[in-house]
């Protein structure tokens, strides 16, 4: 069954809100932050951040789409300065099975906020 949507107003944009931490070399965390999806795939995330990602990095990306979270591990692929930002690619490292469901979900909805937005010349 459905869930009734509570709010007045359904929040579309805040599917491409995410958060992440950045995990140092020995496994320790460091950096927690909030960034917003900028474009994804089954392999990886284009990710956009106020601070730069330093290089090596792995991170683990929580992700949410309706009741779901689902907390992804990457690791950093390329990062470069965007419009005063920094987008920086991560490749999935490991997606369980129901984490697999749950961000092909979260793709799919993704992509169909993102060509709506692009038809109407508003995707940032």
């Amino acid at each position: 069954m459905k869930k009734r949507e509570k709010r007045r107003f359904i929040r579309q944009d805040a599917l491409h809100l995410l958060d992440y931490l950045v995990v140092d070399s020995e496994g320790k965390p460091s950096t927690y932050s909030m960034g917003r999806t900028l474009d994804i795939s089954e392999n990886g995330i284009l990710m956009e951040t106020i601070y730069p990602i330093p290089a090596g990095s792995s991170l683990v990306i929580t992700l949410g789409i309706e009741d779901n979270l689902m907390d992804i591990s990457g690791q950093l692929m390329h990062t470069g300065p965007i419009a005063g930002r920094y987008a920086s690619g991560i490749e999935f490292i490991r997606v369980d099975k129901e984490g697999r469901k749950i961000l092909n979900h979260y793709i799919e909805i993704f992509q169909a906020r993102k060509n709506e937005l692009l038809t109407q010349n508003d995707y940032p």
